[in-house]
């Protein structure tokens, strides 16, 4: 029996062990987590632009279709739904979008069609959601957009 050993496993960490683990994890939040937190803004914005163009393509095409684009007053519900059917005669029969709900933006809010008659603009207010604003708040248009 003496040249058997009876090995010792062990099966938990040390105190030492998980402090170290926990300081180490500390460190990496605190160097990745307030970059990630403005890559989510970021991405929040480009996405505006993403959804933007995809309603001026659906505008298109229903300029196309009916020989003009929806008043302001008819709207960006004009895309789901005929407004006029006697003024839109020519208008698609499932629509021009996609999904038969108005998109809104990354914050959930409704953009806002505005249309002067020449031309049209699509907004978005950004995160406060509120006419105006800096940095993350700041309006976005799909002139804006159109430039990037």
């Amino acid at each position: 029996m003496n040249n058997i050993q009876i090995k010792k496993t062990r099966k938990a960490f040390t105190l030492l062990e998980l402090m170290i683990v926990i300081i180490i994890l500390g460190l990496l939040s605190a160097l990745v987590l307030p970059n990630l937190i403005g890559k989510a803004e970021s991405a929040k914005r480009k996405l505006v632009c993403i959804q933007m163009k995809q309603i001026e393509e659906a505008l298109k095409s229903f300029k196309f279709d009916n020989g003009m684009y929806p008043t302001t007053e008819e709207g960006l519900k004009a895309l789901i739904e005929n407004p006029d059917p006697e003024k839109y005669t020519n208008y698609a029969p499932t629509g021009y979008l996609e999904s038969k709900t108005l998109p809104k933006d990354p914050w959930k809010h409704p953009y806002i069609y505005i249309n002067n008659g020449s031309e049209f603009n699509i907004i978005s207010l950004g995160a406060d959601g509120k006419e105006g604003g800096e940095g993350d708040a700041k309006d976005i248009t799909l002139q804006e957009c159109n430039r990037h």
